[in-house]
């Protein structure tokens, strides 16, 4: 509890580990607020040919409330029957919608985070038909 010091009976308290604040009391130090920067974080999106499908799309784009909606394309792995892209700045915790489109016409995601009701006109245009009505792709975005 006490600093070594040439005497020990001087009263003075250790220092805590970590820059010096002149003698301010820690319970008076003011931490600052980390970044007035909302979290994001970094999705890559990926779709892959269907087995069997022929013949390639000309586009493959996403579009969400992550982009306002702004169509975003998807680009052919040379590889393999692969298109991607990667969007940064995804605001984080929150719950997401969105569409992939092939040739302009809403496909399923096998890596979506699951299928969530249309709640505007605007994602009603993308919506994709399912046996239980019309869907959209949902992405849980949450911080880490």
């Amino acid at each position: 509890m006490f600093q070594n010091s040439d005497n020990p009976q001087d009263g003075k308290p250790a220092r805590a580990p970590g820059p010096a604040f002149s003698g301010i009391p820690s319970r008076l130090v003011v931490r600052m607020p980390k970044s007035d920067r909302p979290q994001t974080f970094t999705k890559i999106f990926r779709w892959r040919l269907p087995a069997g499908q022929t013949p390639e799309p000309a586009t493959v784009e996403v579009a969400g409330t992550f982009t306002k909606w702004q169509k975003v394309p998807l680009v052919r792995d040379a590889a393999q029957p692969i298109w991607q892209a990667t969007l940064n700045d995804i605001p984080c915790n929150r719950t997401h919608h969105y569409m992939l489109l092939v040739d302009g016409k809403p496909a399923r995601d096998e890596q979506c985070d699951g299928l969530g009701i249309p709640r505007n006109a605007q994602e009603a245009q993308y919506q994709l038909m399912t046996p239980r009505g019309p869907r959209m792709l949902m992405l849980f975005a949450q911080a880490k």
